[in-house]
């Protein structure tokens, strides 16, 4: 139950008894023309207190448009409406929501126009068909509401999340001829030849009734904890710097800081949905969630969350508020954990922060929660705001294991078995060709063995070639790639393929290679891996080695030996093949040339907009869908845009994270599934088959599962790299120029940059023009990709 605005004003407001005529037309309640008010067309209040994402006012069509999460709800407010009396018996408007989804309807009715509380009754609205549909209700729906004291209606309970549209809305007179604005009436509630009398075609509509008091928070039943953050996410709490409400949530550095990470500089670990803050150690640090100016005011009760902490830790509370609804200047409430009650002993607990114990605490503008002064770290779970006086945890997300395909194949024999390594040598192999890694710390050679550990960074690998240019490996497509090994198994095997030249001064090299799950190929003794040399699904008579990558935890992998064998031993079952998505460095269509853009900063995205279009040229974005949600950066209209000028937007994760180092299968299709959700929800239905990933991190397991999820989906890298995270922000940004005109000199043709930086964007149109002098053809990365589903050119 949601508090109605309109109980506001009923004790101050004093009626005349007045003789009310009936009603002679439908009577408009909006038509989203004052929205930028919060004003409904009579004059009243109308709000989503901030619970959906990108929420806007479509005047034109008359209609408002946002995205659905969980407890979302978008409500408007009436003078005291005596339906009755007028002889209004319904309710009418268009609404567009996800396929097969339903939401609730909710009345708000008082005893009288002078009553100071209201009660709310319930109607169900199922069979949501995807497209735009006209639901009337009627008023006899809410059993045992007073229709002559109308205070409030209000749409709740979505049960898809999603892009939701809400078009004009009106009271149906039963006298008048008027009908309400229809886009179309398929599927909606559908009424007689009689004017007065309205019967349910479809949807289907279930009732039921709650009773609210505008004097207290709203009673159990009514309402349902607002989840803030359930810190689902590493990168999207400390690289995009949101929160689950998509509000803004940092410790502006001030954390304990961390090294070797890419997604968090300082000590907010996130793990398992819970939050891990360790402050330094002079006690300065701090960490705030904000917001975004939420009404909580006779609806939650209080703040809770989960709390782990060493005994005798103490801490800071703060809360704060703005009436204008701005952060530059909040009103502070500061409170302690002693003032609060809390006291910790090493085991996670529920606390809470009782609005009641914080006087002048302005409910109805709450702007951001802040954790200052900890003298140890502390754990945080889950953190909402609870409905009631009495609170409750908000339960931890429940992810259901992805379950990869275990089918096996039978073995084969190969025609012969060669050792490739045994690590007797620094830089060489048994072969006689190079092996080493990115980084000389996260490994070491000693007595015949090598030990990784690259501390979770998956973008991290090891390498050892078979040749110094190209070697036709398929005489061993029979055989098996052997690793003994002790340790960890959770990481990648990769075999490298050659450009068709065999040439490394040309780009790309390596040309492109494919990856398998060790854990996949591993013995039940996790001492041995075998890989059918046949399960590399790249050009095999150009290969050039075998890369170990993708590693995501944090414990040793001990290999004593890598070899080529002729078969498995007696009793191995040999999986099958998953398939990966095709990892892609370069454009195939002759003669041609494709920018593909990242992410970057929403007040810079106008300018990208205007060099293109300058350049007259058609380009591919790749879009972050958490900032594509977030209605105040503007990109889903930015993107919308760009979609109808014939630029290709595709998808680039939810959040941003190194995606094979995620701990999970589960997580990576989080990441994959959200961006899909939002990049289809803010820009009406969009898909793509197209996935670039986070800072170019590969591995099996994303491929695996971008391909089970988007059929012929392709893994987009790049071969043309301006290095503007090296060189944007540096006191020498024109090498931004000079490596983007040597790869292009090197034959590279497809594009990776940002717009992150003012100094990337000011160089985007000599970057065109350095392109366009190559002579080849401009285009998106489908069209260069020679995609039969991308436009013509």
């Amino acid at each position: 139950m949601k508090f109605s605005f309109g109980g506001l004003v009923w004790g101050v407001v004093s009626y005349a008894a007045v003789a009310r005529a009936a009603c002679s037309s439908n009577l408009l309640i909006d038509n989203y023309a004052k929205y930028a008010s919060n004003t409904n067309s009579l004059g009243q209040w109308t709000s989503d207190d901030g619970t959906t994402t990108n929420i806007k006012a479509d005047v034109a069509n008359k209609k408002i448009t946002f995205t659905s999460k969980a407890n979302s709800y978008f409500y408007t407010t009436f003078n005291c409406e005596k339906a009755t009396s007028d002889q209004y018996n319904a309710v009418t408007f268009p609404v567009k929501g996800p396929a097969g989804a339903s939401f609730t309807l909710e009345l708000q009715t008082m005893s009288s126009c002078t009553a100071t509380s209201f009660k709310s009754y319930y109607t169900t609205i199922n069979g949501i068909t995807g497209s735009t549909q006209t639901i009337t209700v009627p008023l006899s729906s809410f059993s045992g509401a007073n229709l002559n004291a109308i205070s409030g209606l209000l749409w709740e309970s979505f049960s898809l999340n999603g892009a939701w549209e809400i078009g004009q809305t009106n009271l149906v007179c039963a006298n008048g001829a008027g009908s309400p604005s229809t886009t179309s009436t398929k599927g909606a509630v559908v009424t007689s030849s009689s004017a007065t009398t309205l019967r349910t075609v479809t949807p289907s509509v279930t009732s039921k009734v709650l009773t609210s008091s505008v004097s207290a928070s709203a009673p159990a039943g009514a309402c349902t904890n607002l989840l803030i953050d359930d810190f689902a996410s590493q990168s999207r709490l400390t690289f995009l710097f949101y929160n689950a409400m998509l509000q803004p949530s940092s410790d502006d550095g001030t954390m304990s800081p961390v090294a070797g990470r890419v997604d968090t500089a300082t000590s907010v670990i996130v793990a398992n949905n819970h939050v891990t803050l360790t402050s330094r150690a002079d006690g300065s640090s701090y960490w705030f969630t904000m917001l975004g100016c939420l009404k909580a005011t006779n609806v939650y009760g209080g703040i809770g969350m989960t709390i782990k902490a060493a005994k005798g830790t103490t801490l800071g509370v703060e809360l704060q508020t703005s009436k204008t609804c701005d952060s530059n200047n909040p009103t502070l409430i500061d409170v302690s954990s002693a003032d609060l009650g809390w006291t910790f002993d090493g085991t996670e607990k529920f606390y809470t922060i009782p609005f009641s114990k914080l006087p002048g605490l302005d409910t109805d503008h709450l702007s951001s929660l802040l954790f200052s002064g900890m003298s140890n770290p502390i754990t945080l779970g889950p953190i909402s705001l609870y409905c009631g006086t009495t609170g409750t945890a908000y339960p931890a997300p429940t992810t259901a294991q992805v379950i990869e395909p275990s089918p096996t194949v039978p073995a084969t024999t190969g025609p012969s078995a060669y050792i490739i390594d045994t690590f007797g040598k620094y830089d060489t192999n048994n072969l006689g060709f190079y092996h080493g890694g990115d980084d000389t710390t996260t490994y070491k050679q000693s007595g015949n063995k090598l030990t990784i550990n690259t501390k979770g960074n998956s973008d991290l690998g090891w390498y050892t070639q078979v040749s110094n240019g190209c070697l036709d490996f398929t005489p061993n497509d029979k055989g098996y790639l052997h690793i003994a090994y002790t340790g960890s198994n959770a990481f990648t095997i990769a075999l490298q393929q050659h450009n068709p030249t065999c040439n490394p001064n040309i780009n790309p090299f390596p040309f492109t290679w494919d990856s398998v799950e060790a854990s996949r190929y591993s013995n039940s003794a996790k001492t041995n891996l075998y890989v059918p040399i046949s399960h590399f699904e790249i050009d095999r008579k150009l290969s050039v080695g075998f890369a170990l990558k993708g590693f995501y935890t944090s414990d040793n992998t001990i290999i004593s030996k890598i070899e080529i064998v002729k078969s498995v031993p007696s009793g191995f079952l040999v999986p099958s093949k998953l398939p990966t998505a095709p990892l892609i460095f370069s454009c195939t269509r002759p003669n041609s040339f494709a920018f593909a853009i990242d992410d970057g900063d929403p007040k810079l995205a106008q300018n990208v907009v205007s060099s293109v279009a300058a350049a007259g040229i058609h380009v591919t974005f790749f879009t972050v869908g958490a900032a594509l949600l977030d209605a105040s950066t503007n990109l889903s209209t930015v993107y919308s845009n760009m979609l109808n000028q014939g630029h290709q937007v595709a998808y680039h994760s939810y959040t941003h994270p190194p995606m094979e180092g995620l701990p999970t299968l589960a997580s990576i299709d989080w990441e994959l599934t959200n961006d899909i959700q939002a990049v289809s929800s803010t820009l009406s239905g969009h898909t793509s088959t197209y996935f670039r990933p986070p800072f170019g991190t590969e591995g099996a397991r994303i491929r695996q599962r971008l391909a089970a999820l988007i059929p012929d989906s392709k893994f987009v890298e790049w071969s043309v790299d301006v290095q503007d995270w090296l060189w944007a922000t540096s006191d020498t940004p024109e090498n931004q120029l000079k490596n983007f005109q040597s790869d292009v000199d090197k034959g590279g043709n497809l594009v990776v940059m940002h717009y992150l930086y003012e100094t990337t964007v000011d160089y985007l149109p000599q970057f065109i023009e350095i392109a366009k002098k190559t002579g080849k053809q401009l285009m998106r990365v489908d069209q260069c990709l020679e995609d039969p589903n991308a436009p013509p050119l």
